[in-house]
């Protein structure tokens, strides 16, 4: 996890100030669902929703009523997303969390957790649509468990990851993967938060919107 001590004392003044000078919550960025893509294919894979429909009953329920998944995934907060989708920040940043897997390949001087507790590895995509390079160093992310909650462990494997580090040049996309354990007990839902600190967002008021989560189990 990364995050820079000076970006975080200037937020805590600029927060004080911001939040003295008005109670609208700012808005981080938007999201990108995947299931919304998944809809917007070419209309021959689309279903009929019609009058004349010839969908059984079941089958209109499931991919034409209101509370359809993909129609279900509209209505969440823009910040509340699911593995696969990608959060657009306001400035040409996203972030695309890929998938959250079981780890079974380790290294010799891996961490391997004990047989009471679940590793796995966050892997995510990040874009730069913005004018400049960006210090990669300026993000900071966790995952915690949510099923019943339950508190993550940080984990070192070096075997098929790939830490967030340097600079990703503009126009540019790279993955990394993040690696923790959690125990069995608490499931194998996910909440992966990312949090940005870089001075021009910090400077910007939009940090104080809520950070964009993504929720998925490991597979």
């Amino acid at each position: 996890m990364h995050a820079r001590t000076a970006a975080l004392a200037t937020i805590a003044v600029l927060a004080a100030t911001l939040t003295a000078c008005g109670s609208d919550e700012p808005s981080q960025g938007k999201a990108e669902r995947a299931a919304a893509a998944a809809t917007s294919a070419p209309a021959s894979s689309s279903p009929d929703c019609g009058p004349d429909s010839d969908l059984s009953q079941a089958d209109w329920v499931e991919q034409c009523a209101s509370d359809s998944p993909a129609a279900a995934a509209d209505e969440q907060p823009d910040t509340e997303l699911a593995v696969g989708d990608t959060f657009a920040y306001t400035d040409g940043l996203k972030v695309k969390v890929d998938s959250f897997r079981t780890i079974t390949s380790w290294g010799e001087y891996d961490d391997k957790p004990d047989a009471d507790q679940t590793p796995f590895r966050v892997t995510f995509t990040i874009t730069n649509g913005t004018k400049k390079p960006y210090d990669m160093d300026s993000f900071s992310y966790d995952a915690q468990g949510a099923t019943t909650g339950g508190q993550t462990e940080s984990l070192y494997v070096d075997e098929g990851s790939k830490q967030m580090a340097g600079r990703l040049a503009v126009g540019r996309s790279a993955s990394f993967t993040s690696e923790y354990s959690i125990a069995k007990s608490d499931g194998k839902q996910i909440l992966f938060t990312m949090s940005r600190t870089d001075s021009a967002w910090v400077e910007s008021g939009a940090f104080l919107g809520e950070d964009p989560n993504w929720t998925g189990a490991i597979k």
